[in-house]
């Protein structure tokens, strides 16, 4: 059986994802509500889906009561979300703008609309963060607990590896906590779908990528390899060399994921952190 804080780390991982896909999808709602009748304020927050703009809806929940908006509830608004990205006066300039010709009630059709989901996506909002932060918590815990012997913990070596933050490494231990547990790198990389499939039928051999896996572990691997990629200068140059070979960028991330994946059942085995001044410098391809 699996430690009894990996069972509740995996359950709040596998929430945290849920919850965000309901604040998306009652988002984008809200979204298509406002493009009906008030698109002004998609000028201010594209997507709709940050809570100054929400209060600021409250204020002025039609453009008929932007006449009456003053720049000092605007400044409010601002100053209690912290929002200095913009300003108030360009906040009601903005706001001020000619309203979209819309039919006899399409209006408060639409607001009242937005009336029902802006409840939805507080609520959401606030049990997303409050599962955030108990995920957080969980493994600011498991990676303070001594790991076997003198090393460190597992969270504490996976968390050093570049490119892996909080989300992660609660995604890997969520899905794949038998084959961090048993270092098994055969294993790991076969569920995360780095590992290709090699199809072959007489003279013709094909190495195609592979479907069947866990596609959360595959989201996990892939977002580790991108972000290696873009903040390590190694595997950025690993990339690179892969890319001069003619690989695709999908084939070369996933070449990345596995090497990482290679590097993490070492420090594993071997109860140690990333060290960078450690990874053998490979030679970068040159294009004639």
């Amino acid at each position: 059986l699996d430690d009894p804080q990996l069972l509740l780390l995996r359950e709040l991982s596998r929430a945290e994802e849920t919850l965000l896909e309901d604040f998306r999808r009652s988002a984008n709602r809200f979204r298509d509500q406002l493009h009906r009748f008030y698109p002004q304020m998609l000028q201010l927050c594209s997507a709709a889906d940050e809570p100054w703009l929400w209060d600021l809806i409250d204020v002025a929940p039609t453009p008929a009561h932007v006449a009456l908006l003053s720049e000092e509830q605007v400044q409010r608004v601002l100053t209690a979300h912290r929002i200095r990205r913009v300003k108030a006066q360009e906040v009601l300039t903005c706001l001020q703008a000619p309203a979209l010709p819309v039919a006899p009630g399409a209006a408060e059709a639409a607001q009242a609309h937005c009336q029902f989901l802006l409840p939805c996506l507080r609520v959401l909002a606030e049990q997303l963060q409050a599962c955030s932060q108990q995920v957080s918590a969980l493994l600011h815990t498991l990676a303070a607990e001594p790991g076997d012997g003198e090393g460190p913990s597992d969270v504490a070596i996976v968390l050093s590896l570049p490119g892996v933050g909080r989300k992660i490494t609660a995604w890997l231990f969520a899905e794949a906590a038998q084959p961090l547990a048993e270092r098994d790198y055969q294993m790991l990389r076969t569920h995360s779908g780095v590992a290709p499939v090699t199809k072959q039928s007489g003279k013709r051999r094909v190495v195609v990528m592979r479907r069947g896996c866990n596609p959360r572990l595959r989201h996990a691997l892939y977002h580790m390899a991108r972000v290696a990629m873009q903040c390590d200068t190694h595997f950025n140059s690993v990339y690179a060399a892969l890319r001069a070979k003619g690989q695709r960028h999908g084939q070369a991330i996933r070449n990345i994921g596995g090497r990482l994946l290679r590097i993490l059942m070492a420090m594993l085995r071997h109860r140690t952190c990333y060290d960078a001044s450690r990874i053998r410098r490979e030679p970068v391809v040159q294009m004639g």
